[in-house]
């Protein structure tokens, strides 16, 4: 026989318990959701970001998400620094939907600006923004170079609420756009602020944060904490909390690195050691860089030639170009894309197996972001680079800081002979594609004139309105030519040498020899202005410095040298308390041992 339980009776205390719980839900809810969610025909499944994310496949947050989420929902400036392919694009991108879904806008303007270095970058944190905004009314809209003006002025006008641009485009807008301004933007981001302020966008980025709202929230992304990134967090930055995940100083751990030996009197044989490495040994899913868009270009030609799948990526082809190349590279059309820095930090290609770097970069610092674009997210991947005499410091600076042993590649000299002797025989093809493309370019500009004149002469023509822009046009030309001559300078050591070399690079075609020293060159000029930067003395700051915890760490450890002076962190600290204690005059501990004397009585030891 089964024991029945009774029902029991439900007490009135717990009736109105139950009903304090459901009223308190319905005050903890945001006001929008409860007033749609009491009309009922607005009713929808969910807003937040989770089921994109669940969409995506996220699982766990990587390191620089878990640290930075919370404190940009916190609405705090923030100053990150992590490496590429850590995933910094969700990081700030989740915080920022989170905010625009629980606090609904009142006015159709932009509320989010998101800026890029490159137009590839920007577009691939527009394709992430897009995904993760799937499931909620939030509205994207991307400006950046190359792409029509006219949809974009279009889509601005329509007020998107987050907005990802690049500098120069944004201007553009930003003067000559109606109806656009920045004066409603609640949230800035600078994604890879480092590689902006590298590209001589620094004046450009000051007049956007000059127009921006001054109540904002300011987000700064940098692979690398350099002088010119603290100078700018100094500016648009209020009481920043700085998170360092790491600096981007380390290659990936799974990353087997190599490097080929050029001897002095064979700077020539480069491009020879290079297609013998993509003809024998890695055929597919390799990028290489080069230094300049014209060596870039002309490997492409080259690679081609001897019947390669190959594609380019450098700032001479027009963005459609770009991205159709890119677009291939990722769907296996092609094998090999040829590509200067522009590719190198920020874009996320899968299954990239091999980096080959024509030159050495410029610094350690480029050197692991080109290499950082194999062996991500815990794949393996192998870089080959070509080093030659000139360019040993360099590879010291690498082998030292590398964790695991690096290799040497050796390549035959009949091998190395053969291939140079295939581009020897393909010199005339090269040129005449050269002369193919250079007639085309002729042609299309000649039919761009005429289609200009037709319409002034039936009077459709828009383009006697001309678009302004914050900087004259003599002041900008003269500020990149002078930035140019300085580095010439730099790396020439002298303006004679300059004249000299300008006068001999005008001959007709520049031997093999000779092209690999102006690649190199163009090395040693980034090179030599980042070590002067690094040579000038630092400005006096309030915040203090991340070096300043290890410094500490390591006085406590080692306990020698006694106390340090703190002259200049008084110096320079301009905090209210600080100031409060300063007029106030030093206490009756700091006058006792200093042994100042109070009043009458001597305090101290007699």
């Amino acid at each position: 026989m089964r024991s029945v339980s009774p029902v029991l009776p439900v007490k009135m205390s717990e009736r109105r318990g139950g009903r304090e719980r459901r009223n308190r839900n319905k005050r903890t809810e945001p006001q929008t959701l409860r007033y749609l969610n009491r009309q009922g025909k607005h009713r929808q499944p969910r807003r937040d970001p989770l089921p994109a994310i669940t969409a995506l496949g996220f699982k766990l947050p990587t390191p620089i998400q878990q640290a930075c989420v919370p404190v940009g929902l916190l609405g705090r400036d923030l100053c990150a620094c992590a490496a590429t392919g850590t995933g910094k694009t969700a990081a700030f991108v989740l915080p920022v939907l989170e905010r625009l879904i629980y606090k609904p806008r009142t006015s159709q303007v932009t509320r989010v600006l998101i800026l890029v270095p490159t137009r590839e970058l920007g577009i691939q944190v527009h394709s992430v923004a897009r995904q993760l905004a799937q499931f909620s009314s939030i509205t994207t809209c991307l400006a950046v170079g190359g792409l029509d003006l006219k949809s974009q002025e279009a889509a601005l006008r329509a007020g998107p609420d987050i907005l990802i641009a690049t500098p120069g485009r944004l201007i553009d807008h930003l003067h000559n756009t109606p109806t656009f301004e920045l004066s409603h933007i609640e949230i800035l981001i600078l994604d890879e602020a480092d590689r902006m302020l590298d590209e001589y966008f620094e004046e450009q980025m000051k007049e956007i944060i000059r127009l921006c709202a001054h109540n904002r929230q300011t987000m700064l992304f940098s692979a690398t904490m350099t002088e010119e990134v603290k100078e700018l967090a100094a500016v648009s930055l209020n009481k920043p909390i700085r998170i360092f995940v790491n600096s981007n100083t380390d290659v990936a751990p799974f990353l087997r690195q190599e490097f080929v030996r050029i001897r002095q009197n064979r700077e020539g044989d480069r491009e020879a050691v290079v297609a013998a490495l993509l003809t024998r040994t890695f055929q597919d899913h390799v990028m290489c860089f080069t230094q300049t868009r014209k060596q870039a270009h002309r490997l492409h030609i080259l690679l081609g030639l001897m019947g390669l799948k190959v594609g380019e990526l450098h700032g001479e082809l027009s963005q459609n170009q770009r991205l159709e190349n890119l677009r291939r590279f990722k769907d296996d059309q092609i094998d090999i894309l040829v590509a200067t820095d522009v590719a190198a930090r920020g874009l996320d290609i899968d299954g990239v197996k091999t980096v080959i770097n024509f030159t050495m970069p410029s610094t350690p610092k480029h050197y692991v972001h080109r290499v950082g674009r194999t062996a991500r997210a815990g794949k393996s991947g192998r870089s080959v680079s070509l080093v030659g005499e000139s360019e040993r410091r360099i590879l010291k600076e690498v082998v030292k800081s590398a964790k695991n042993s690096v290799k040497a590649r050796v390549l035959p000299p009949d091998v190395i002979l053969k291939f140079r002797d295939v581009i020897t025989k393909l010199e005339k093809d090269v040129e005449a594609v050269v002369r193919l493309e250079r007639e085309e370019r002729e042609f299309a500009a000649s039919e761009a004139k005429l289609s200009v004149a037709q319409k002034r002469l039936e009077g459709t023509s828009t383009a006697d309105q001309s678009r302004v822009w914050f900087q004259t046009q003599q002041e900008r030309k003269q500020s990149r030519v002078s930035k140019a001559l300085q580095e010439f300078d730099l790396a020439l050591r002298g303006k004679k040498k300059r004249q000299k070399f300008l006068q001999e690079g005008k001959r007709k075609e520049p031997t093999a020899e000779e092209r690999a020293q102006f690649e190199i060159l163009k090395a040693q000029m980034f090179a030599e202005r980042a070590a002067k930067r690094d040579r000038r003395p630092k400005r006096a700051r309030a915040m203090a410095e991340e070096e300043e915890p290890q410094r500490k760490a390591t006085n406590q450890k080692g306990g020698k040298g006694g106390k340090k002076s703190v002259f200049d962190k008084e110096l320079t600290n301009t905090s209210s308390k600080a100031l409060k204690h300063y007029r106030a005059g030093p206490s009756f501990e700091d006058r006792k041992s200093l042994s100042v004397s109070i009043g009458s009585v001597r305090v101290g030891p007699q």
